[in-house]
């Protein structure tokens, strides 16, 4: 897989962990969103805490990539979905841990009236792979 980061200062600079955009070559691999479901239990986790929730999130995420032979590293795409954006700072802050944001996909982040189940972030992604998945 290849990934060229592109920053280019016509348009407005990243304020945290992800890039303009991103170029890639190989493998598309698309991972539906994921909420905080444990899948041991199939329960919700860290009711009414966004940061445990975005935890268990990323926790899914990475299970999903792996299976599918990537990793965080080969995300060129994310969308995360808020039920409210004052809890934006708490969700970014777990966020980062899992990208740098010299390399960070490019990344959108909405407000939406209601995520499954009630919870409080959804974040999905797309990962770029060399081979087959799998």
């Amino acid at each position: 897989m290849t990934k060229t980061i592109i920053r280019t200062d016509q348009a407005p600079a990243p304020v945290g962990p992800y890039n303009q955009a991103i170029v890639a070559t190989g493998q598309l691999v698309f991972v539906a969103g994921q909420i905080c479901l444990d899948p041991k239990t199939e329960t919700l986790v860290g009711a009414g805490d966004v940061v445990k929730q975005t935890i268990q999130v990323m926790a899914n995420l990475n299970a999903i990539l792996t299976a599918a032979g990537a990793t965080f590293q080969d995300v060129v795409k994310t969308t995360v979905f808020l039920a409210d954006m004052n809890d934006f700072a708490a969700m970014n802050a777990v966020y980062a841990k899992y990208f740098d944001e010299a390399t960070a996909p490019a990344r959108a982040t909405v407000q939406v009236s209601r995520l499954p189940k009630d919870v409080l972030v959804e974040i999905d992604c797309i990962a770029v792979i060399e081979g087959t998945p799998g």
